[in-house]
Protein backbone atom coordinates (compact mmCIF):
# COMPACT_ATOMS: atom_id res chain seq x y z
CA UNK A 1 0.00 0.00 0.00
CA UNK A 2 1.55 3.43 -0.78
CA UNK A 3 2.68 5.08 1.82
CA UNK A 4 1.56 7.90 3.94
CA UNK A 5 -1.51 6.14 3.71
CA UNK A 6 -4.97 8.71 3.04
CA UNK A 7 -8.44 7.67 3.68
CA UNK A 8 -10.97 10.01 2.78
CA UNK A 9 -14.34 10.32 4.87
CA UNK A 10 -17.46 11.86 3.09
CA UNK A 11 -20.98 12.24 4.80
CA UNK A 12 -23.51 13.54 2.05
CA UNK A 13 -26.23 13.86 4.80
CA UNK A 14 -27.26 17.63 5.52
CA UNK A 15 -25.02 19.01 7.52
CA UNK A 16 -22.44 17.30 4.91
CA UNK A 17 -18.46 16.88 5.11
CA UNK A 18 -15.29 15.56 4.04
CA UNK A 19 -12.28 14.55 6.36
CA UNK A 20 -8.90 13.08 5.58
CA UNK A 21 -6.80 11.13 7.48
CA UNK A 22 -2.79 10.72 6.95
CA UNK A 23 -1.59 7.58 8.81
CA UNK A 24 -4.46 7.00 11.10
CA UNK A 25 -4.64 11.08 12.04
CA UNK A 26 -6.96 13.98 10.92
CA UNK A 27 -4.60 16.42 8.26
CA UNK A 28 -8.09 17.90 7.43
CA UNK A 29 -11.56 18.33 7.64
CA UNK A 30 -14.46 20.56 6.51
CA UNK A 31 -18.43 20.91 6.52
CA UNK A 32 -19.84 21.76 3.42
CA UNK A 33 -22.03 24.78 4.77
CA UNK A 34 -18.45 26.84 5.81
CA UNK A 35 -17.94 26.73 1.67
CA UNK A 36 -21.27 26.99 0.08
CA UNK A 37 -22.15 29.74 2.71
CA UNK A 38 -25.36 27.23 3.23
CA UNK A 39 -26.80 26.53 6.55
CA UNK A 40 -26.86 22.62 6.77
CA UNK A 41 -26.31 22.24 3.43
CA UNK A 42 -25.01 18.30 1.79
CA UNK A 43 -25.67 16.52 -0.92
CA UNK A 44 -22.89 16.38 -3.54
CA UNK A 45 -19.48 16.60 -2.14
CA UNK A 46 -17.25 17.57 -5.11
CA UNK A 47 -16.66 21.11 -2.99
CA UNK A 48 -15.92 19.72 0.42
CA UNK A 49 -13.56 16.63 -1.19
CA UNK A 50 -11.54 19.09 -3.17
CA UNK A 51 -11.14 21.96 -0.05
CA UNK A 52 -9.17 18.69 1.94
CA UNK A 53 -7.49 17.30 -1.35
CA UNK A 54 -5.99 20.82 -1.80
CA UNK A 55 -5.14 21.66 2.04
CA UNK A 56 -3.29 18.57 2.03
CA UNK A 57 -1.45 18.96 -1.07
CA UNK A 58 -2.12 15.78 -2.79
CA UNK A 59 -4.92 14.34 -5.67
CA UNK A 60 -7.01 11.32 -6.07
CA UNK A 61 -4.66 9.00 -7.00
CA UNK A 62 -2.81 9.58 -3.70
CA UNK A 63 -6.17 8.40 -1.46
CA UNK A 64 -5.58 4.65 -0.71
CA UNK A 65 -9.50 4.29 0.33
CA UNK A 66 -12.77 6.51 -0.05
CA UNK A 67 -15.69 5.49 2.73
CA UNK A 68 -19.27 6.98 2.28
CA UNK A 69 -22.47 7.43 4.19
CA UNK A 70 -25.86 8.61 3.55
CA UNK A 71 -29.15 9.07 4.83
CA UNK A 72 -32.05 6.57 2.55
CA UNK A 73 -29.51 5.33 -0.28
CA UNK A 74 -26.46 4.12 -1.26
CA UNK A 75 -24.67 6.76 -3.20
CA UNK A 76 -23.14 6.05 -6.84
CA UNK A 77 -19.42 6.90 -6.81
CA UNK A 78 -20.17 8.66 -9.93
CA UNK A 79 -23.22 10.90 -9.50
CA UNK A 80 -24.93 12.20 -6.59
CA UNK A 81 -26.98 15.38 -6.90
CA UNK A 82 -24.58 15.85 -9.56
CA UNK A 83 -21.57 14.30 -11.23
CA UNK A 84 -18.59 13.46 -8.65
CA UNK A 85 -15.08 13.51 -8.14
CA UNK A 86 -14.93 9.64 -8.25
CA UNK A 87 -16.43 9.41 -11.96
CA UNK A 88 -14.21 7.46 -13.99
CA UNK A 89 -11.96 6.95 -10.75
CA UNK A 90 -12.34 2.72 -11.25
CA UNK A 91 -9.27 2.41 -8.80
CA UNK A 92 -10.14 3.84 -6.42
CA UNK A 93 -12.14 1.03 -3.27
CA UNK A 94 -15.48 3.64 -2.29
CA UNK A 95 -16.73 1.77 0.86
CA UNK A 96 -20.19 2.72 2.22
CA UNK A 97 -21.37 2.44 5.55
CA UNK A 98 -24.65 3.01 7.98
CA UNK A 99 -25.66 5.96 9.50
CA UNK A 100 -25.12 4.88 12.98
CA UNK A 101 -21.71 2.97 12.32
CA UNK A 102 -20.30 6.03 10.98
CA UNK A 103 -21.59 8.07 14.24
CA UNK A 104 -20.16 5.44 16.60
CA UNK A 105 -16.56 5.75 14.31
CA UNK A 106 -16.47 9.25 14.80
CA UNK A 107 -16.19 9.03 18.34
CA UNK A 108 -13.85 6.36 18.80
CA UNK A 109 -11.51 7.88 16.55
CA UNK A 110 -11.26 11.04 18.83
CA UNK A 111 -11.94 9.52 22.10
CA UNK A 112 -9.28 9.04 24.94
CA UNK A 113 -10.05 5.55 25.33
CA UNK A 114 -8.48 2.13 24.61
CA UNK A 115 -11.68 0.62 24.71
CA UNK A 116 -15.61 1.54 25.75
CA UNK A 117 -18.86 1.38 25.16
CA UNK A 118 -20.40 3.72 22.12
CA UNK A 119 -24.18 5.39 22.91
CA UNK A 120 -25.79 6.94 19.27
CA UNK A 121 -28.94 8.66 19.48
CA UNK A 122 -30.20 11.25 17.26
CA UNK A 123 -33.37 11.46 14.81
CA UNK A 124 -33.29 9.52 12.11
CA UNK A 125 -30.60 6.93 10.79
CA UNK A 126 -30.47 4.38 8.04
CA UNK A 127 -33.11 2.18 6.94
CA UNK A 128 -33.54 -1.16 8.20
CA UNK A 129 -33.22 -2.55 4.53
CA UNK A 130 -29.68 -1.01 4.13
CA UNK A 131 -28.34 -1.67 7.36
CA UNK A 132 -28.99 -5.57 6.79
CA UNK A 133 -27.58 -5.47 3.52
CA UNK A 134 -24.19 -3.69 4.81
CA UNK A 135 -23.99 -5.32 8.00
CA UNK A 136 -25.25 -8.92 6.81
CA UNK A 137 -23.48 -10.39 10.24
CA UNK A 138 -24.78 -8.33 13.17
CA UNK A 139 -28.13 -8.17 12.05
CA UNK A 140 -28.98 -11.17 14.48
CA UNK A 141 -29.15 -8.94 17.50
CA UNK A 142 -32.08 -7.73 15.83
CA UNK A 143 -35.58 -8.53 17.79
CA UNK A 144 -37.86 -10.59 15.32
CA UNK A 145 -40.18 -7.72 15.71
CA UNK A 146 -38.41 -5.44 13.91
CA UNK A 147 -37.11 -7.64 11.24
CA UNK A 148 -40.58 -9.14 10.57
CA UNK A 149 -41.97 -5.38 10.03
CA UNK A 150 -43.07 -4.26 6.15
CA UNK A 151 -43.32 -0.58 7.31
CA UNK A 152 -39.77 1.36 6.96
CA UNK A 153 -37.60 1.56 9.73
CA UNK A 154 -35.00 3.85 10.40
CA UNK A 155 -31.94 3.48 13.22
CA UNK A 156 -33.20 5.55 16.06
CA UNK A 157 -30.43 4.47 18.84
CA UNK A 158 -27.94 2.31 18.88
CA UNK A 159 -25.20 0.76 21.48
CA UNK A 160 -21.88 -0.40 20.56
CA UNK A 161 -18.63 -2.11 22.09
CA UNK A 162 -15.41 -0.66 21.24
CA UNK A 163 -12.54 -3.37 21.50
CA UNK A 164 -9.66 -0.91 20.16
CA UNK A 165 -10.20 -1.66 17.03
CA UNK A 166 -13.55 -2.57 15.68
CA UNK A 167 -17.29 -1.60 16.57
CA UNK A 168 -19.45 -4.74 17.82
CA UNK A 169 -22.99 -3.56 17.65
CA UNK A 170 -24.92 -4.71 21.23
CA UNK A 171 -28.30 -3.12 21.24
CA UNK A 172 -29.73 -1.76 17.80
CA UNK A 173 -33.23 -0.01 17.63
CA UNK A 174 -35.30 1.02 14.65
CA UNK A 175 -38.22 3.24 14.29
CA UNK A 176 -41.28 2.88 11.58
CA UNK A 177 -41.22 6.00 9.42
CA UNK A 178 -43.29 9.16 10.85
CA UNK A 179 -46.78 9.92 8.64
CA UNK A 180 -47.96 13.40 8.07
CA UNK A 181 -50.71 15.16 10.31
CA UNK A 182 -52.36 18.03 9.65
CA UNK A 183 -54.00 18.56 12.77
CA UNK A 184 -51.18 17.43 14.90
CA UNK A 185 -47.39 17.79 15.64
CA UNK A 186 -45.93 15.38 13.48
CA UNK A 187 -42.40 14.20 14.10
CA UNK A 188 -39.79 14.40 10.69
CA UNK A 189 -39.25 10.65 9.37
CA UNK A 190 -38.96 8.53 12.66
CA UNK A 191 -41.94 8.19 14.49
CA UNK A 192 -40.22 7.17 18.19
CA UNK A 193 -37.17 9.14 18.20
CA UNK A 194 -35.89 11.73 20.78
CA UNK A 195 -33.67 13.97 18.37
CA UNK A 196 -37.20 13.61 15.85
CA UNK A 197 -39.52 15.14 19.13
CA UNK A 198 -36.88 18.11 19.46
CA UNK A 199 -37.17 18.77 15.95
CA UNK A 200 -41.15 19.00 15.82
CA UNK A 201 -41.03 20.82 19.05
CA UNK A 202 -38.20 23.46 17.31
CA UNK A 203 -40.69 23.49 14.55
CA UNK A 204 -43.83 24.25 16.64
CA UNK A 205 -41.80 26.97 18.11
CA UNK A 206 -39.89 28.69 15.04
CA UNK A 207 -41.25 26.88 12.65
CA UNK A 208 -38.20 25.58 11.43
CA UNK A 209 -36.70 22.14 12.25
CA UNK A 210 -33.17 23.61 12.09
CA UNK A 211 -33.57 25.58 15.39
CA UNK A 212 -33.63 22.82 18.20
CA UNK A 213 -30.40 24.10 19.49
CA UNK A 214 -32.48 27.57 20.96
CA UNK A 215 -34.96 25.25 22.51
CA UNK A 216 -31.84 24.72 25.52
CA UNK A 217 -31.82 28.37 25.17
CA UNK A 218 -35.30 29.27 25.97
CA UNK A 219 -35.98 26.70 28.28
CA UNK A 220 -34.91 28.50 31.23
CA UNK A 221 -37.48 31.25 30.82
CA UNK A 222 -39.99 28.50 30.79
CA UNK A 223 -41.63 27.02 34.57
CA UNK A 224 -41.96 23.31 35.12
CA UNK A 225 -44.84 21.29 35.93
CA UNK A 226 -47.40 23.76 33.11
CA UNK A 227 -47.50 20.33 31.04
CA UNK A 228 -47.84 16.96 32.89
CA UNK A 229 -48.11 14.85 29.88
CA UNK A 230 -45.48 12.64 29.69
CA UNK A 231 -43.87 12.12 25.91
CA UNK A 232 -41.55 9.18 26.50
CA UNK A 233 -42.47 5.36 27.35
CA UNK A 234 -40.47 2.30 26.97
CA UNK A 235 -41.60 -1.24 26.08
CA UNK A 236 -39.26 -3.80 26.09
CA UNK A 237 -36.46 -1.06 26.57
CA UNK A 238 -36.93 0.27 23.54
CA UNK A 239 -38.09 4.19 23.56
CA UNK A 240 -41.55 5.14 22.30
CA UNK A 241 -43.08 8.13 21.40
CA UNK A 242 -46.52 8.60 23.17
CA UNK A 243 -49.07 10.26 20.69
CA UNK A 244 -51.07 11.79 23.80
CA UNK A 245 -48.84 14.70 24.40
CA UNK A 246 -49.80 16.31 21.02
CA UNK A 247 -53.42 17.39 21.76
CA UNK A 248 -51.91 19.72 24.33
CA UNK A 249 -50.12 21.37 21.67
CA UNK A 250 -52.41 23.52 19.03
CA UNK A 251 -50.45 26.69 19.15
CA UNK A 252 -47.83 26.74 16.64
CA UNK A 253 -45.75 30.00 15.99
CA UNK A 254 -46.47 31.31 13.23
CA UNK A 255 -43.84 33.97 13.10
CA UNK A 256 -40.92 35.89 15.10
CA UNK A 257 -43.60 38.40 15.65
CA UNK A 258 -46.04 36.03 17.28
CA UNK A 259 -43.29 34.11 18.93
CA UNK A 260 -42.51 37.69 20.97
CA UNK A 261 -46.49 37.58 21.89
CA UNK A 262 -46.96 34.98 23.53
CA UNK A 263 -43.07 34.56 24.52
CA UNK A 264 -43.97 32.70 28.11
CA UNK A 265 -46.35 30.16 26.47
CA UNK A 266 -43.39 28.98 23.64
CA UNK A 267 -40.72 29.06 26.87
CA UNK A 268 -43.40 26.89 28.46
CA UNK A 269 -43.50 24.62 25.97
CA UNK A 270 -39.51 24.29 25.70
CA UNK A 271 -38.94 23.91 28.99
CA UNK A 272 -41.46 20.97 29.38
CA UNK A 273 -39.98 19.75 26.06
CA UNK A 274 -36.48 20.05 27.29
CA UNK A 275 -37.24 18.32 30.41
CA UNK A 276 -38.94 15.36 28.34
CA UNK A 277 -35.65 15.04 26.71
CA UNK A 278 -33.21 14.88 29.31
CA UNK A 279 -35.83 12.13 31.28
CA UNK A 280 -35.34 10.38 27.60
CA UNK A 281 -31.53 10.09 27.49
CA UNK A 282 -30.99 9.13 31.14
CA UNK A 283 -33.29 6.05 31.18
CA UNK A 284 -32.29 5.24 27.44
CA UNK A 285 -28.35 5.22 29.29
CA UNK A 286 -29.41 3.20 32.54
CA UNK A 287 -31.33 0.75 30.49
CA UNK A 288 -28.05 0.02 27.89
CA UNK A 289 -25.58 0.23 30.81
CA UNK A 290 -27.83 -1.93 33.43
CA UNK A 291 -27.40 -4.86 30.26
CA UNK A 292 -23.58 -4.10 29.14
CA UNK A 293 -21.81 -2.42 32.25
CA UNK A 294 -18.63 -0.57 31.39
CA UNK A 295 -17.00 2.54 32.94
CA UNK A 296 -16.18 4.00 29.45
CA UNK A 297 -18.87 5.65 27.44
CA UNK A 298 -18.53 7.48 24.01
CA UNK A 299 -21.80 9.39 23.15
CA UNK A 300 -22.94 10.89 19.73
CA UNK A 301 -25.15 11.65 17.55
CA UNK A 302 -26.92 14.80 17.52
CA UNK A 303 -29.07 14.18 20.16
CA UNK A 304 -25.12 14.28 22.02
CA UNK A 305 -25.53 18.54 21.03
CA UNK A 306 -27.90 18.80 24.25
CA UNK A 307 -25.08 20.39 26.81
CA UNK A 308 -28.55 20.55 29.38
CA UNK A 309 -28.77 17.04 29.01
CA UNK A 310 -25.16 15.93 29.09
CA UNK A 311 -24.96 18.19 32.23
CA UNK A 312 -27.83 16.14 34.21
CA UNK A 313 -26.77 12.40 32.60
CA UNK A 314 -23.27 12.88 34.40
CA UNK A 315 -24.92 14.48 37.67
CA UNK A 316 -26.73 10.95 37.68
CA UNK A 317 -23.31 9.76 38.61
CA UNK A 318 -23.98 6.05 37.01
CA UNK A 319 -21.10 7.13 34.09
CA UNK A 320 -18.16 7.10 35.31
CA UNK A 321 -16.16 8.48 32.25
CA UNK A 322 -18.15 9.99 29.30
CA UNK A 323 -16.88 11.13 25.87
CA UNK A 324 -19.50 13.59 24.03
CA UNK A 325 -17.94 13.50 20.40
CA UNK A 326 -17.92 17.23 19.40
CA UNK A 327 -19.32 16.99 15.85
CA UNK A 328 -22.03 14.87 17.39
CA UNK A 329 -24.85 15.90 14.44
CA UNK A 330 -24.47 14.72 11.05
CA UNK A 331 -20.99 17.00 10.35
CA UNK A 332 -19.61 14.22 12.10
CA UNK A 333 -20.44 10.81 9.55
CA UNK A 334 -17.58 11.64 7.53
CA UNK A 335 -14.84 11.53 10.25
CA UNK A 336 -16.65 8.37 11.29
CA UNK A 337 -16.16 7.02 7.47
CA UNK A 338 -12.32 7.90 7.58
CA UNK A 339 -11.80 5.84 11.20
CA UNK A 340 -14.25 3.32 9.82
CA UNK A 341 -11.83 2.83 7.20
CA UNK A 342 -8.10 2.94 9.09
CA UNK A 343 -9.41 0.98 12.08
CA UNK A 344 -12.22 -1.25 10.80
CA UNK A 345 -11.35 -2.24 6.71
CA UNK A 346 -7.34 -1.52 6.65
CA UNK A 347 -7.30 -2.94 10.86
CA UNK A 348 -4.79 -0.27 11.51
CA UNK A 349 -3.96 0.61 15.13
CA UNK A 350 -5.68 3.73 16.14
CA UNK A 351 -3.43 6.53 16.71
CA UNK A 352 -4.17 9.12 20.02
CA UNK A 353 -5.79 12.05 19.07
CA UNK A 354 -4.88 14.83 20.33
CA UNK A 355 -8.21 16.70 21.28
CA UNK A 356 -7.35 19.47 18.97
CA UNK A 357 -10.80 19.57 17.54
CA UNK A 358 -9.71 22.29 14.43
CA UNK A 359 -9.44 20.64 11.35
CA UNK A 360 -9.49 22.99 8.90
CA UNK A 361 -6.56 24.74 6.62
CA UNK A 362 -4.75 27.59 7.66
CA UNK A 363 -4.96 30.50 5.16
CA UNK A 364 -1.69 33.35 4.43
CA UNK A 365 -1.82 36.08 6.24
CA UNK A 366 -3.83 38.70 4.51
CA UNK A 367 -1.45 40.17 1.23
CA UNK A 368 -0.22 43.66 1.88
CA UNK A 369 -2.07 44.55 -1.55
CA UNK A 370 -5.65 44.00 0.59
CA UNK A 371 -4.13 45.43 3.57
CA UNK A 372 -3.40 48.79 1.64
CA UNK A 373 -7.14 48.18 0.03
CA UNK A 374 -8.60 48.27 3.23
CA UNK A 375 -6.61 50.98 4.88
CA UNK A 376 -8.68 53.41 2.08
CA UNK A 377 -11.90 52.69 4.10
CA UNK A 378 -13.11 54.93 6.21
CA UNK A 379 -12.15 54.64 9.92
CA UNK A 380 -10.16 51.38 9.27
CA UNK A 381 -7.07 51.21 11.25
CA UNK A 382 -4.85 48.65 10.48
CA UNK A 383 -1.42 46.98 12.77
CA UNK A 384 0.79 44.20 12.09
CA UNK A 385 2.53 42.90 15.19
CA UNK A 386 5.44 40.74 14.41
CA UNK A 387 5.40 40.28 18.40
CA UNK A 388 2.74 38.00 19.38
CA UNK A 389 3.12 38.67 23.37
CA UNK A 390 2.41 42.36 22.08
CA UNK A 391 -0.89 41.17 19.71
CA UNK A 392 -2.22 39.44 22.92
CA UNK A 393 -1.82 42.45 25.32
CA UNK A 394 -3.33 45.19 22.97
CA UNK A 395 -6.06 42.83 22.07
CA UNK A 396 -6.61 42.11 26.20
CA UNK A 397 -6.32 45.73 26.70
CA UNK A 398 -9.00 46.16 24.31
CA UNK A 399 -11.56 43.62 25.70
CA UNK A 400 -11.11 45.07 28.67
CA UNK A 401 -12.23 48.69 27.77
CA UNK A 402 -15.11 47.23 26.36
CA UNK A 403 -14.80 46.66 22.66
CA UNK A 404 -15.88 43.23 21.02
CA UNK A 405 -13.51 41.04 18.89
CA UNK A 406 -13.98 38.93 15.99
CA UNK A 407 -10.88 36.44 16.48
CA UNK A 408 -9.65 33.98 13.48
CA UNK A 409 -6.35 32.13 13.87
CA UNK A 410 -5.02 29.14 12.52
CA UNK A 411 -7.61 26.12 10.97
CA UNK A 412 -11.77 26.18 11.71
CA UNK A 413 -13.24 24.13 13.95
CA UNK A 414 -15.53 21.39 12.95
CA UNK A 415 -18.62 21.36 14.70
CA UNK A 416 -21.02 23.53 15.33
CA UNK A 417 -19.42 25.32 18.04
CA UNK A 418 -16.21 28.50 18.22
CA UNK A 419 -13.35 27.18 20.48
CA UNK A 420 -11.17 30.27 20.02
CA UNK A 421 -10.29 29.80 15.91
CA UNK A 422 -13.14 31.27 14.55
CA UNK A 423 -14.91 33.31 17.53
CA UNK A 424 -16.33 36.97 18.34
CA UNK A 425 -15.53 37.54 21.81
CA UNK A 426 -16.03 40.20 24.53
CA UNK A 427 -15.54 41.01 28.67
CA UNK A 428 -18.27 38.43 30.59
CA UNK A 429 -19.09 41.43 33.13
CA UNK A 430 -19.47 44.53 31.84
CA UNK A 431 -23.30 45.39 31.63
CA UNK A 432 -25.48 45.93 27.75
CA UNK A 433 -22.52 44.04 26.16
CA UNK A 434 -24.65 40.89 25.83
CA UNK A 435 -27.41 42.72 24.14
CA UNK A 436 -25.40 44.81 22.16
CA UNK A 437 -23.88 41.72 20.58
CA UNK A 438 -27.02 39.63 19.75
CA UNK A 439 -29.05 43.07 18.62
CA UNK A 440 -26.37 44.69 16.27
CA UNK A 441 -23.59 41.88 15.34
CA UNK A 442 -25.38 38.61 15.75
CA UNK A 443 -28.38 39.62 14.76
CA UNK A 444 -30.30 37.24 16.76
CA UNK A 445 -33.21 36.64 19.47
CA UNK A 446 -32.61 38.22 22.68
CA UNK A 447 -32.68 35.29 24.83
CA UNK A 448 -29.81 33.56 23.52
CA UNK A 449 -27.29 32.62 25.55
CA UNK A 450 -23.43 33.51 25.18
CA UNK A 451 -20.67 30.93 27.11
CA UNK A 452 -18.11 31.65 28.74
CA UNK A 453 -14.31 30.78 27.32
CA UNK A 454 -12.19 29.97 31.02
CA UNK A 455 -8.30 28.55 31.65
CA UNK A 456 -8.87 24.90 32.54
CA UNK A 457 -6.98 25.58 35.62
CA UNK A 458 -9.69 28.34 37.11
CA UNK A 459 -12.99 26.50 36.08
CA UNK A 460 -13.33 24.80 39.68
CA UNK A 461 -13.28 28.75 41.10
CA UNK A 462 -15.84 30.01 39.02
CA UNK A 463 -18.18 27.37 38.90
CA UNK A 464 -20.18 24.80 41.03
CA UNK A 465 -19.03 21.28 39.07
CA UNK A 466 -15.86 23.11 37.33
CA UNK A 467 -15.62 19.57 34.77
CA UNK A 468 -13.41 19.32 32.40
CA UNK A 469 -15.27 20.97 28.73
CA UNK A 470 -13.69 21.86 26.12
CA UNK A 471 -15.34 21.70 23.14
CA UNK A 472 -18.52 23.72 24.87
CA UNK A 473 -21.13 21.07 25.46
CA UNK A 474 -21.64 20.95 29.15
CA UNK A 475 -23.48 23.29 31.19
CA UNK A 476 -22.20 24.44 34.83
CA UNK A 477 -23.71 26.38 37.24
CA UNK A 478 -22.00 29.63 37.94
CA UNK A 479 -20.80 30.39 41.53
CA UNK A 480 -23.15 32.75 43.58
CA UNK A 481 -19.66 34.87 44.27
CA UNK A 482 -19.01 35.47 40.42
CA UNK A 483 -22.39 35.84 38.76
CA UNK A 484 -21.49 40.04 38.76
CA UNK A 485 -18.37 39.28 36.69
CA UNK A 486 -19.85 36.66 34.49
CA UNK A 487 -23.15 38.43 33.81
CA UNK A 488 -22.64 37.90 29.97
CA UNK A 489 -22.18 34.65 30.00
CA UNK A 490 -24.26 33.28 32.97
CA UNK A 491 -28.19 32.23 31.72
CA UNK A 492 -31.38 33.41 33.21
CA UNK A 493 -31.02 30.05 35.36
CA UNK A 494 -27.49 30.90 36.63
CA UNK A 495 -26.32 28.01 34.23
CA UNK A 496 -23.31 28.82 31.52
CA UNK A 497 -22.32 26.25 28.44
CA UNK A 498 -19.11 26.32 29.76
CA UNK A 499 -15.61 25.75 27.52
CA UNK A 500 -12.50 24.87 29.39
CA UNK A 501 -9.25 25.74 27.18
CA UNK A 502 -6.51 23.55 27.13
CA UNK A 503 -2.68 25.27 26.34
CA UNK A 504 -2.05 21.79 24.97
CA UNK A 505 -3.88 22.69 21.68
CA UNK A 506 -5.56 25.61 21.66
CA UNK A 507 -2.15 27.60 22.86
CA UNK A 508 -3.09 30.98 21.10
CA UNK A 509 -6.30 31.23 22.70
CA UNK A 510 -5.33 30.38 25.75
CA UNK A 511 -2.54 32.57 26.02
CA UNK A 512 -4.92 35.53 25.20
CA UNK A 513 -7.12 34.27 28.33
CA UNK A 514 -4.18 34.53 30.12
CA UNK A 515 -3.36 37.88 29.11
CA UNK A 516 -6.80 39.12 30.09
CA UNK A 517 -7.21 37.74 33.12
CA UNK A 518 -3.74 39.96 33.70
CA UNK A 519 -4.77 42.75 32.87
CA UNK A 520 -8.42 42.78 34.42
CA UNK A 521 -8.38 39.86 36.81
CA UNK A 522 -11.18 37.66 35.19
CA UNK A 523 -9.41 33.94 33.75
CA UNK A 524 -13.19 34.26 31.15
CA UNK A 525 -14.48 35.58 27.95
CA UNK A 526 -17.82 35.76 26.45
CA UNK A 527 -17.03 33.62 23.07
CA UNK A 528 -19.70 32.76 20.22
CA UNK A 529 -19.30 32.16 16.52
CA UNK A 530 -17.74 34.30 13.96
CA UNK A 531 -21.06 34.27 12.29
CA UNK A 532 -24.41 36.25 12.12
CA UNK A 533 -27.98 34.63 12.38
CA UNK A 534 -28.82 32.48 9.39
CA UNK A 535 -24.89 32.57 8.03
CA UNK A 536 -22.39 29.61 9.12
CA UNK A 537 -19.27 30.51 11.10
CA UNK A 538 -16.74 32.16 8.54
CA UNK A 539 -14.56 29.97 7.22
CA UNK A 540 -12.24 32.42 5.16
CA UNK A 541 -9.94 36.01 6.01
CA UNK A 542 -11.68 37.86 3.60
CA UNK A 543 -15.50 36.38 5.09
CA UNK A 544 -14.21 37.57 8.35
CA UNK A 545 -13.92 40.92 6.97
CA UNK A 546 -16.89 41.45 5.35
CA UNK A 547 -18.24 40.56 8.44
CA UNK A 548 -16.26 43.09 10.55
CA UNK A 549 -17.76 45.79 7.90
CA UNK A 550 -21.28 45.22 8.20
CA UNK A 551 -22.03 44.49 11.79
CA UNK A 552 -20.78 46.78 15.39
CA UNK A 553 -17.86 44.58 15.46
CA UNK A 554 -15.21 47.48 16.85
CA UNK A 555 -11.92 45.00 16.11
CA UNK A 556 -11.51 42.00 14.03
CA UNK A 557 -7.92 40.23 14.56
CA UNK A 558 -6.80 37.78 11.94
CA UNK A 559 -3.47 35.80 12.74
CA UNK A 560 -0.69 38.73 14.05
CA UNK A 561 -2.86 41.71 11.72
CA UNK A 562 -5.91 44.20 13.63
CA UNK A 563 -8.41 45.66 11.82
CA UNK A 564 -9.82 48.29 14.41
CA UNK A 565 -12.80 50.35 13.84
CA UNK A 566 -12.42 54.35 15.26
CA UNK A 567 -15.44 53.94 17.45
CA UNK A 568 -15.77 54.64 20.64
CA UNK A 569 -16.48 51.59 22.99
CA UNK A 570 -19.89 50.06 23.33
CA UNK A 571 -20.89 49.08 26.41
CA UNK A 572 -25.00 49.66 26.13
Amino acid sequence: MKSPIYILGTGLSHNGSAVLLKDGRVCVAIEKERLTRVKHDGGNDTQAINYCLEAAGIELQDLSLVVQCANFELPNPSYYRGERLFAGQDHLKVLNISHHLAHAYSAVGTAPFKECHVMVIDGCGSPLEIYRQLEKETTSILPKSIVDSRDMQCEKDSFYHFNGQTLKPLWKDFSVMSHFEEDAISLPTTKHSIGGFYAAISHYVFGTMDDAGKLMGLAPYGETGVFKTEAFTFKNASLQVTDSWKHHFTNPSTGYDYFKKYFHYYANVARWAQEQVEKAVIETFKLRLNAFPHHNICYTGGVALNAVANAKLLDTGFIKHLYMEPAAADNGLALGCAYYGWLDYLNMPKVDHTGNHCFGKCYDAPSLKSLQSLAILKDIRIQQFEDEQALLEYTAQKLTKGATVAWFQLGSEFGPRALGHRSILAHPGIEGLKNHINAHIKFREDFRPFAPAILKEKAAAYFEAGRESPYMILIDKTRADKLDDLKNVTHCDGTARVQTVDAQWNERFYNLLTEFYQQCGIPVLLNTSLNKRGMPIVETPEEAVDLFLETALDVLVIENTVFEKNTEKRTN
